[in-house]
């Protein structure tokens, strides 16, 4: 099949088996960091490591875009999913479950490991208040938040990684409303 094809049943399998509550616990990776793969549905066929190092070219840069839009797309799909479907309760999977969505990168371009994105997706079964856009601090580490998300699924952890506290997900003083 295609990769688009692949992606796309590989959220479906997680979808079931969370449906199923075979697990709740899950992990998908588009691609290793360096990988030659190209993803022809994004509207590019540049490689995905020759994209993110686009050099600033704007053509580059542009096709980089493409690449990461197509992936919101396709996890976009996977989360309206777990929103439509029931699980007890009046809730839906989505409520009862958290889904991160992140990249070990800041800067691909320059293997800049600084201000990487994550997106935290779901109410973790009523811990996460959602609709919120969190900025956190110059050199807060990424663990920080990963420590807090453990922690708002019941894990009682002090530390994580590099982590040198515990981001709260839920704290207005570090989020502002989205």
């Amino acid at each position: 099949p295609s990769i688009d094809e692949h992606i796309r049943l590989v959220w479906d399998i997680q979808h079931l088996a969370f449906q199923a509550d075979i697990t709740r616990v899950s992990a998908l990776m588009f691609a290793r960091d360096e990988s030659s793969t190209s993803y022809p549905e994004s509207g590019t066929n540049t490689a995905n490591h020759g994209a993110s190092h686009h050099g600033e070219d704007d053509k580059r840069r542009e096709d980089w875009a493409k690449i990461n839009r197509y992936w919101m797309r396709t996890f976009a799909g996977f989360l309206k999913k777990l929103k439509d479907t029931p699980d007890g309760d009046g809730k839906t999977l989505l409520d009862n479950t958290l889904v991160i969505y992140g990249s070990p990168m800041g800067n691909s371009n320059v293997h800049n490991h600084k201000r990487c994105p994550l997106f935290f997706a779901g109410h973790a079964g009523g811990a996460l208040k959602g609709n919120m856009h969190i900025k956190a601090a110059d050199g807060t580490p990424m663990a920080n938040a990963m420590l807090g998300a453990l922690r708002s699924v019941g894990l009682d952890l002090n530390t994580f990684g590099d982590s040198n506290a515990i981001m709260d997900l839920n704290k207005a003083s570090e989020a502002t409303v989205a």
